[in-house]
């Protein structure tokens, strides 16, 4: 049974900043930390991404650091893009991988309803659990 891991444990703040400049490179846009948003997010960020956690906490960080907006630009795609990265290491199915990255995907976004979040919920008990 596996309660809590280190999901976030290899995406470091350094990662975190590489990977949206990498996605503003490719879009050209602006990549440059917020005055508002950078500190705190990279403080939540480092002293969480270490720690063991749920995979629902690990995309609860995700999602407030989204909302802190610590860059210019694509804030969304840069913590999607490592929930996805985590969830796609897990022992899924290819349709089932595809839904439960895709579910994470809409609450780090915040874009997803309650249904989603219920689904997303259930599925963290039931693999949290064994299942």
């Amino acid at each position: 049974m596996r309660q809590t891991e280190a999901w976030l444990g290899e995406y470091t703040w350094d990662f975190v900043v590489a990977q949206n400049a990498a996605l503003c490179a490719a879009r050209q846009a602006l990549h440059k930390p917020t005055s508002d948003g950078y500190k705190p997010a990279r403080m939540l960020w480092e002293s969480r991404f270490s720690e063991p956690m749920r995979l629902l906490d690990a995309v609860e960080i995700c999602r407030r650091c989204h909302e802190l907006a610590p860059f210019c630009f694509y804030n969304g795609n840069t913590f999607v893009a490592i929930i996805r990265d985590v969830i796609g290491k897990l022992p899924l199915s290819s349709e089932q991988g595809y839904l439960i990255r895709s579910l994470a995907g809409h609450i780090v976004a915040g874009v997803a309803d309650g249904s989603e979040q219920e689904a997303f919920g259930k599925f963290c008990t039931h693999f949290e659990s064994g299942g």
